[in-house]
């Protein structure tokens, strides 16, 4: 908790140009993703209508604070929760929305505010996918009621583990603050200069989720790098859906980069030949993904509420995540990958 997580915190927001609210750097996007659902005031009783395309992070952030998940379907071409699902499945005790970004896209945003504001509910967009990308001409993080970054060792930039919360609100960002060094008072412009007060407070309940400075070191880092890695990321994705489209048994994202740093490269294939597939892929040195199976068909989360899931099955049974890196990927690498898809296909 020292002056690169200032700095880190400083980085973040400057970046994505979030001028009217503050970067808050948590030790893991899980634990970002926690102190958001406390942030958004969740407890017992209440419900969060979540995607079940979704990482196990997502449901546990909401069961750690006594609320029950809602599995809510996603949409057909970019597997980000479905809105009209969504006004669905608010009830009496719905208090607020998680919508995750996946892969090439972001969420439809604007719709899903509209629902929150018009039925009272709190948002928490899990941006993991999608630092430095942007929707609607507006940077992602800069407008959303509460945004979450991760940066742990998979991600577009990495700094080993790290997660951050943007936040517009003074009493929400000074909770956050506190709850991320034991729900001590202990304030940051002190620890931020390398020092440390040792008649603090604790004033609330907390958790050891601060950041250290290593991690923010290489954050800082990384996000200098965004430019860089943004190009790299979309040049590959541009010639993967050059080299896989035009055919009917592969379904991908083809055309939606240029506002993306694009986190996966998915294609989806019909379900009974996936795994075959994967074990082609496999045979010629080409390691997949699944990203990811759907929440609700997890044995402990199977017992909570949900509305019908065809999209979210469908996808979980022939979605593949293909190679993709933040370092130049050459046309060679990506033709070998897509020669082996088609190839099998055929």
């Amino acid at each position: 908790m020292g002056t690169d997580v200032s700095q880190f915190e400083a980085t973040v927001a400057e970046t994505i140009g979030a001028s009217d609210r503050k970067a808050v750097a948590l030790a893991t996007g899980g634990a970002a993703l926690h102190v958001a659902a406390l942030i958004a005031g969740l407890g017992p009783g209440d419900e969060v209508i979540v995607p079940s395309m979704c990482h196990l992070s997502n449901v546990q952030a909401i069961l750690a604070t006594g609320a029950q998940p809602v599995f809510c379907d996603v949409d057909d071409e970019t597997l980000c929760i479905d809105p009209h699902r969504i006004d669905e499945l608010i009830g009496p005790h719905t208090r607020a929305i998680m919508a995750l970004d996946y892969g090439c896209y972001v969420c439809d945003h604007d719709a899903i505010g509209a629902l929150a504001a018009a039925h009272g509910l709190r948002v928490i967009h899990d941006a993991a996918h999608s630092f430095g990308s942007s929707s609607n001409g507006r940077g992602i993080g800069t407008f959303t009621d509460i945004c979450m970054f991760s940066f742990d060792p998979v991600k577009c930039l990495t700094a080993v583990d790290a997660g951050v919360l943007m936040l517009a609100d003074e009493d929400e960002q000074r909770f956050a603050r506190q709850i991320r060094i034991l729900g001590s008072d202990q304030p940051p412009e002190v620890m931020y200069k390398n020092a440390r007060t040792w008649d603090y407070d604790a004033v609330r309940v907390g958790y050891r989720y601060h950041l250290s400075n290593i991690h923010a070191a290489l954050g800082i880092s990384q996000v200098a790098k965004l430019p860089r890695i943004r190009a790299n990321r979309q040049s590959a994705c541009t010639r993967y859906a050059e080299r896989l489209q035009g055919y009917d048994s592969i379904r991908a994202p083809f055309n939606c980069f240029s506002d993306m740093t694009p986190f996966l490269y998915f294609i989806r294939v019909p379900a009974e030949l996936r795994d075959g597939l994967r074990a082609a892929l496999k045979d010629e040195g080409i390691d997949t993904g699944l990203h990811w199976r759907p929440a609700h068909i997890h044995t402990y989360f199977t017992q909570f509420h949900r509305g019908p899931l065809p999209v979210s099955e469908a996808a979980g049974s022939d979605v593949i995540s293909l190679p993709l890196h933040s370092a130049p990927m050459s046309d060679e690498v990506i033709d070998r990958v897509c020669d082996t898809i088609v190839k099998f296909l055929r």
